[in-house]
Order: C-alpha cells, then structure tokens, then sequence
C-alpha cells in the first residue's frame, strides 16, 4: 500500500514545515516535513536548508517509501485509513522502533483494534517526558486508525 490523502496531510499537520535544518525535542536533526534524512540517505546535519516548501514536499516523497515498506511488511491486511495512520507513527518514531512495537505485535496477533489503538498513546514522549504535541498527535492517529 501508499499512503493516501488522509495519511500525508497529518504528517503534514503535524510536523509542519521548516526549511532550515532544526533538533526536534528527541535532539534529531530534522528539516523539511520531518525529515531526518534525505532521499540518498545521508542524515540531515545543522546548517542546512531546502529552497522551498516544494523541495520540502519532494523531499518526503522521496523518504516516506521506507516507513510505507516497514508497515506493509507487517504482512497484515490493513484498511487505507489504518495504514495512514500507521505510517504517521512509523514516520515520527523511525521504522526500527515501530516494528519492534506492542502495537505491531498486537496487530500480527490479531488483537482487537480499539485496544491496539491505545497503544499509539503510549509514544508520546521524547526524551522520557510526555509531550503535549505528541499526545495530540497520538490521538489523531489513533482516531484515524479506528476510522472505518
């Protein structure tokens, strides 16, 4: 699957866009839309910039495939709004940390979907402290996830 209309506007929403080069809470060098890397893989590193919000957009097209990948490799059968929502997470916390998740065990194990989408609450910190954004954003995912 691709992430659909619903899935890139709520990265968009919440990531928002920066040209220059910023640390997000966790310390990661991140620019654009979220991004940590760039398309060829290289990190992002302080100093940096991206011309444009066009670039910007470009720039997480050519990066979202690899959480899309993590997610599909799940081997689960997912709805479109379930998938968005699940890549919305796997983009904010990297696919290493996704796929090791309760929630992706939950889901491999057929569990049920309102409880697997408590589990999106449960990344909402950075650095140890809940963050007010992430519960936020927590909460629309689960939301979208559970949206039929």
């Amino acid at each position: 699957m691709k992430t659909g209309e619903r899935g890139l506007a709520l990265i968009k929403e919440f990531e928002g866009c920066k040209l220059a080069a910023y640390q997000c809470p966790a310390g990661i060098w991140t620019i654009g839309i979220g991004s940590t890397h760039y398309g060829d893989g290289t990190p992002v590193t302080k100093n940096k910039t991206l011309p444009t919000e066009k670039a910007a957009i470009a720039l997480l097209a050519a990066t979202i495939g690899q959480f899309e990948k993590a997610v599909n490799a799940m081997g689960v059968e997912l709805t479109q709004n379930e998938f968005d929502a699940l890549v919305c997470l796997c983009y904010n916390i990297g696919a290493g940390n996704f796929l090791k998740s309760t929630l992706v065990k939950m889901l491999k194990a057929g569990d049920d979907k309102a409880e697997i989408a408590q589990q999106f609450l449960r990344w909402d910190k950075a650095g140890g402290k809940p963050l007010a954004g992430l519960t936020r954003r927590r909460n629309a995912e689960a939301e979208l996830f559970l949206t039929p």
